[in-house]
């Protein structure tokens, strides 16, 4: 009687820890980093009026929304309680990666700040390589001499409030828009002759989606708790 007295409550909390447990892999999933700039650089994708230029400082970036052939990262203030930009990006492969999270620029001309290329997060291979607008692409194509990711979408570059979610409007009209990418001469080319996409087993493994919650697993917990108690009570009727 004792031992079932003593195992009820046990075999609870170890279920309760299992459902909380999977909330702290969070940012496994949603590449959640901070990340501290020097000096002021230009960002890409939707954002307030006024941040298409981040000042130097401490910013958060994170996976909005991720597919196995594009990627809505979001920069948000070192608190993660204002979204500054939603930016388009599309997986990018290096052959080394590193256990630091690595950022890229195109550098640009004295006097212009430089302009944000890639993240890649530690641990991994592949990372992401942003989209600009075309007319944007092209500018930073010339003065760089690279190819530079577009869409040719008409996407709002600027909006009035931050965008929280995978079910507000301009995300969806990122998820859905075209991307090739442009070289210094104008031509537009097709992105399989910019990017290396990463592996298929990479892609077929995709992190949990931005609206996952833990509530469902909790739930599934407590069930299976009652079912555990249940059936020690059938036991101890029975061990009587």
């Amino acid at each position: 009687m004792k031992f079932f007295k003593v195992v009820l409550p046990v075999f609870g909390m170890a279920l309760l820890g299992t459902a909380f447990s999977s909330g702290a892999k969070a940012d496994e999933w949603d590449k959640k980093t901070e990340i501290t700039f020097s000096q002021p650089v230009e960002i890409p994708g939707v954002h307030l009026p006024g941040w298409g230029v981040l000042p130097a400082g401490t910013y958060i970036f994170k996976l909005l929304d991720s597919r196995s052939d594009r990627h809505i990262v979001q920069i948000l203030n070192r608190e993660g309680t204002v979204v500054y930009a939603t930016i388009l990006a599309i997986p990018n492969y290096r052959l080394q990666a590193t256990d630091k999270t690595v950022i890229t620029f195109r550098e640009r001309p004295a006097g212009q700040p430089e302009a944000l290329r890639a993240w890649f997060y530690p641990g991994r291979n592949w990372g992401d390589e942003f989209v600009y607008p075309k007319a944007m692409a092209l500018e930073l194509a010339k003065s760089t001499n690279t190819p530079v990711l577009f869409t040719p979408a008409e996407i709002p570059v600027e909006v009035t409030e931050s965008v929280k979610s995978v079910d507000q409007p301009v995300v969806a009209e990122l998820a859905r828009a075209p991307i090739m990418a442009i070289k210094p001469t104008g031509e537009e080319v097709q992105l399989a002759e910019v990017v290396t996409p990463p592996p298929v087993e990479v892609t077929a493994i995709q992190p949990l989606p931005a609206t996952a919650s833990s509530v469902p697993l909790i739930a599934l917990a407590g069930l299976l708790a009652l079912a555990s108690a249940l059936a020690i009570r059938v036991a101890e009727k029975h061990f009587r």
